[in-house]
């Protein structure tokens, strides 16, 4: 968890020198269209893992 915090905070310096704003990134139609994207993939990909899980929990119990 610690390296993780270290590894974001040395990626937003970087970023800093760099003079890349992460507010107008974030802020801008194509980052919101972006994130929009990555968001509902990630809700998609979630959706088929609690299937996934769901089902093999079913079917475990049916076993038994």
């Amino acid at each position: 968890m610690v390296r993780f915090i270290i590894l974001l905070i040395i990626l937003v310096l970087a970023l800093s020198y760099f003079g890349i704003s992460i507010r107008g990134v974030v802020e801008s139609p194509t980052g919101q269209d972006n994130l929009s994207f990555v968001w509902a993939n990630i809700k998609e990909g979630w959706d088929i893992i609690v299937t996934w899980i769901t089902a093999l929990i079913q079917s475990i119990k049916n076993v038994f």
